[in-house]
């Protein structure tokens, strides 16, 4: 099948479209190539265009009338920047996405796959989260996932769309087979601060945050690769309206508009990631002790049985492969990106 997917030139965008492939798909691009990396569009149908480009839309249903699914990747992700530019995370996530899922009605492509964020729950006793767990974002970025959810599900009830909410929770490491992994320059997720510092690029790793209510004071994170967050998302197509149905059968009710977990099912503290990553590299790295970053919170990990019983998919690659990947992207990446 054809599979519209939006921001596919970003990290995880490029991954599912390499998984798309793999598969047998053929994944078709929208990307405005703000953030994303026009090498990942490479030898792939490639529309550079906004989201919210009803002409360009128009213009891709026109060439492919065949797709029938949306993975909708393309948003603006970095915490600490939607606190300092709440508008531009508003416009681009939220009032962008409302007009790309209407002019996907109206175009007659009702099946949408949607990339939301685990940054949206509360903190909760324990802090493993089930779909049903209270949300509280705590940040402009995590409000953007929470408002594009509810627009998608009131959508769903008023135009007879039916969407798919993947809520991740920390996507780590690169393609495998190395065609394409992180990019951003001055990273702010925990693995990218660790790869600089063992690239030279960073004389010491900050732990930012270490007064949180866990075990060890840091944050909890659900650490996920990238590649099985990619294969969750075949399943999520290839899957889709089988997944309505289980969860109908499942609860006696059937919904339009279902929230699905992308976890591990396991919580990793700051310094137990830590310690994972210099076990990978053989020895320590230079590490201090820093203040909790604006947004920041305690965190959470995920339970991931909803995704076992409507997708039949888990996560199945290891912290130590994701970190193993990201070292060896971090390696090559300069063969495959143009400065």
């Amino acid at each position: 099948m054809k599979v519209l997917v939006t921001g596919g030139a970003g990290y995880i965008g490029s991954t599912i479209c390499s998984a798309l492939e793999d598969a047998g798909h053929v994944p078709v691009i929208l990307d405005s190539l703000v953030t994303g990396r026009k090498e990942f569009t490479k030898g792939r149908i490639f529309y550079e265009a906004d989201i919210a480009d009803e002409a360009a839309l128009k213009q891709i249903f026109s060439d492919h009338p065949d797709i029938q699914h949306v993975i909708h990747c393309a948003a603006l992700i970095l915490v600490p920047e939607s606190v300092a530019k709440p508008y531009e995370y508003y416009i681009s996530n939220v009032a962008k996405s409302t007009e790309l899922f209407y002019n996907l009605h109206k175009l007659g492509c009702n099946r949408v796959v949607f990339s939301s964020s685990a940054s949206i729950y509360d903190v909760v006793p324990g802090f493993m989260v089930t779909e049903e767990s209270p949300l509280n974002p705590l940040s402009p970025y995590a409000r953007t996932k929470y408002m594009m959810e509810m627009v998608l599900q009131d959508f769903c009830s008023a135009y007879g769309m039916k969407g798919i909410a993947l809520r991740y929770f920390n996507p780590i490491g690169a393609d495998p087979k190395m065609r394409s992994g992180m990019f951003i320059e001055e990273p702010s997720h925990i693995l990218g601060r660790l790869v600089d510092v063992e690239m030279g690029k960073d004389d010491v790793f900050r732990i930012t945050g270490t007064d949180y209510p866990t075990r060890d004071g840091t944050g909890i994170r659900d650490y996920l690769h990238v590649w099985d967050l990619a294969l969750a998302h075949i399943a999520a197509v290839e899957q889709f309206d089988e997944a309505f149905t289980r969860f109908a059968e499942k609860t006696g009710s059937y919904q339009p508009y279902l929230v699905i977990n992308l976890g591990s099912g396991n919580g990793v503290t700051v310094r137990e990631f830590v310690t994972a990553f210099e076990k990978v590299i053989g020895k320590s790295i230079n590490k201090v002790d820093a203040p909790r970053r604006p947004g920041d919170a305690a965190g959470a990990y995920a339970s991931a049985a909803r995704a076992y019983e409507l997708l039949g998919w888990k996560a199945v690659l290891s912290i130590e492969q994701g970190i193993a990947d990201a070292l060896e992207w971090a390696k090559v990446k300069h063969e495959i990106l143009e400065s």
